[in-house]
């Protein structure tokens, strides 16, 4: 009865703010620090220029500039959905629609590197822009920063929508890496957030389908962040990618009080979903990281999104980037930094428990 007296009052919230306004303000650009974001998305156009949650078989791009206030601190995303204020609130500085495919190509020629994030439920594209500009900024993910927005209904009580329209945008990102592919970007890092953990799954075993060793041959690494996604339906996927790409990392934490509630929507009585297992012994067979962030769930704006609002987490996160560039992509992956090889389950998946002092601790089936 509890999660659903909290679920009811999280769906009368969102109801009470119009998320469809973004305001942009050009001079926004001249007094926080600007970081671009570009975005490919399946959310139709709307008559008044946004993007909304109606569904659009064509993929779109975008180049937009985020205004990062000079007050902002690590793990925090600030802003208004009217009248912002650039001082102290994420803003969009510009925001310009690209020549298809070709738009894109021109702005990211010659990037050896790009990271899409993915969005999970609930989400409008503007908050999902901030939320990417904000990740780069507290942690430095590599290369250029690209968004894939697909079509959530963005409100509390669209969850069902919101799961059509993940299966819908498969093909969409599927697409957007080929085209970054296609257009010479060496490294596609893919972090997805909750249900866009499901898409990323979801897109990956559509494509070994058609060719296998498709996601090894074309992704670098694979974050998955609080996925809201059903174990067993991982398995399943997971066996379909017989050469998975490498890093692949799945951050859990056993406090997210939001899969809890999605669990229980969905009869299971353990309250588990893959982003707040317990244990990782369903997936020792697989080759992949499951790393542990609930001792950073005290310090947190959001449960359901540790590494992101988590400012140790992050400094954490901040300090193996910063190593990782030293060392250069290939020669020291980040996953090496938190464990070396040597300790790492040789066979399968190796669980790794982030302590609030930085270490990490092996916790192996």
């Amino acid at each position: 009865m509890r999660y659903l007296i909290f679920l009811f009052m999280s769906l009368s919230l969102s109801a009470c703010v119009d998320r469809t306004v973004s305001e942009i303000v050009p001079s926004a650009a001249s007094i926080g620090t600007t970081k671009t974001v570009f975005a490919s998305t399946t959310r139709a156009r709307e008559a008044d220029g946004s993007f909304g949650f109606r569904r659009s078989e064509k993929l779109q791009f975008l180049e937009t500039t985020v205004s990062i206030p000079p007050t902002h601190t690590p793990g925090t995303l600030k802003f208004s959905y009217a009248n912002p204020n650039p001082q102290k609130e994420f803003v969009l500085a510009d925001v310009t629609e690209l020549n298809g495919p070709q738009g894109l190509r021109h702005h990211l020629r010659g990037q050896d590197e790009v990271t899409i994030f993915v969005h999970g439920y609930n989400s409008t594209q503007t908050e999902t822009i901030f939320r990417a500009a904000q990740l780069s900024h507290d942690i430095g993910l590599p290369g250029s920063i690209l968004v894939y927005s697909w079509p959530s209904r963005a409100t509390g009580y669209g969850y069902a929508y919101d799961l059509d329209s993940m299966l819908f945008a498969r093909d969409g990102l599927e697409q957007t890496i080929r085209e970054l592919k296609s257009m010479g970007v060496n490294r596609v890092l893919l972090v997805a957030h909750s249900m866009g953990s499901a898409l990323t799954m979801e897109m990956m075993r559509q494509t070994e389908l058609q060719e296998p060793g498709w996601a090894k041959r074309n992704i670098e690494g694979v974050v998955l962040i609080s996925p809201d996604l059903d174990v067993d339906l991982f398995r399943s996927q997971m066996d379909r990618i017989d050469n998975p790409p490498d890093p692949f990392i799945v951050m859990v934490s056993q406090k997210d009080k939001i899969l809890n509630i999605s669990a229980r929507l969905r009869g299971t009585d353990e309250g588990e979903r893959l982003g707040n297992i317990s244990s990782i012994k369903t997936l020792e067979d697989f080759p992949i990281n499951v790393i542990d962030t609930t001792a950073f769930n005290s310090d947190a704006e959001s449960s359901h999104f540790v590494a992101a609002t988590s400012p140790a987490l992050l400094a954490i996160l901040n300090s193996i980037r910063r190593v990782n560039n030293t060392f250069g992509p290939d020669e020291r992956p980040a996953i090496d930094i938190l464990v070396p090889p040597s300790e790492r389950n040789p066979t399968g998946a190796t669980g790794i428990v982030l302590t609030e002092t930085g270490q990490a601790q092996v916790s192996n089936p």
